[in-house]
């Protein structure tokens, strides 16, 4: 891609999901991602009616009568878009690849966050994180993350969400609220899920974040067409592998293994209390991220 031909994809993106973000998501945003902590604010008289356990008791012994501490809530957020940029997200088969969905949705996010004059940063894995782009405010730094978005290219191509949450937990300290963007297909998730779940990155990081998972796929990921003899690429290890959809066991095999992997996803997001949503490349995706909001 030409830088020309990029800027032009950056103006198209940018359009489309700023108008979005603005028109669209802006109150459920505000509304769904409020601040979630109590900051510090002032020390005044107590008065009564107010809450004795808020006494400020070594003020209260200086001045010889009761005060008490004010809080108010932190409404600034950090919103985290972990984005995954395996080789499975170049693949498309009705309208757009799934790397242009997961463009868009991030994109949509992004500017909604920044509508909100909260902080924005974003973590792009594959099989390791590959790129980290620190929380920031402003245009400016949401049409990076757009440029970003559109034009990155890992250096691997295999998938490993438990390194995206373990970064995201290392390199988060205060809570934030985070987007997982991924077509999900990591059958290493949550296989470390014990009855407590104290071990695995997930639980660690739904517990430490509000996390929320927008899993992206095609609908030729759930399902296989009666195309005759094929030879398949898997795009994240390169293997390759004839065969044959004439036969019915084969695509209801196909199917079944999609099936298995979407009941094994819903006990994590069981578990762990995550909010989710899917969507498939040739769906209306605001529906959907509005359904999200309203979870």
């Amino acid at each position: 891609m030409t830088s020309e031909e990029l800027l032009q994809k950056v103006r198209k993106i940018e359009i489309k999901t700023h108008g979005l973000s603005r028109n669209i998501f802006a109150g459920e945003y505000h509304s769904q991602f409020k601040g979630r902590g109590m900051a510090f604010s002032e020390v005044r008289e107590y008065q009564p009616g107010d809450d004795v356990r808020s006494i400020d008791w070594n003020v209260t012994a200086r001045m010889n009568r009761p005060y008490i501490k004010v809080y108010e809530e932190e409404r600034e957020l950090t919103v985290m878009l972990l984005v995954d940029v395996s080789g499975s997200r170049n693949f498309g088969t009705v309208s757009q690849m799934k790397r242009d969905t997961m463009a868009e949705v991030a994109a949509t996010l992004a500017f909604s966050t920044i509508e909100n004059n909260d902080k924005v940063g974003v973590i792009f894995f594959s099989d390791q994180v590959e790129k980290f782009i620190p929380p920031k405010k402003g245009k400016s730094h949401v049409l990076h993350i757009i440029r970003e978005l559109l034009s990155f290219e890992p250096e691997h191509t295999g998938t490993n969400i438990n390194a995206a949450l373990q970064f995201l937990t290392n390199a988060q300290k205060r809570r934030c609220t985070a987007f997982l963007i991924s077509d999900m297909m990591d059958p290493k998730l949550g296989k470390r899920l014990t009855v407590r779940g104290e071990v695995d990155p997930i639980v660690i990081a739904s517990r430490k974040h509000d996390l929320s998972v927008i899993q992206i796929y095609d609908r030729r990921d759930a399902e296989m067409p009666n195309v005759g003899l094929i030879k398949l690429r898997d795009p994240e290890t390169g293997a390759r592998v004839w065969v044959d959809t004439w036969l019915s066991s084969t695509r209801a095999a196909y199917s079944k293994a999609w099936a298995e992997q979407q009941v094994a996803l819903d006990t994590i997001y069981t578990k762990t209390g995550i909010n989710h949503v899917s969507m498939r490349t040739d769906e209306d995706y605001v529906k959907k991220l509005m359904q999200l909001f309203k979870q």
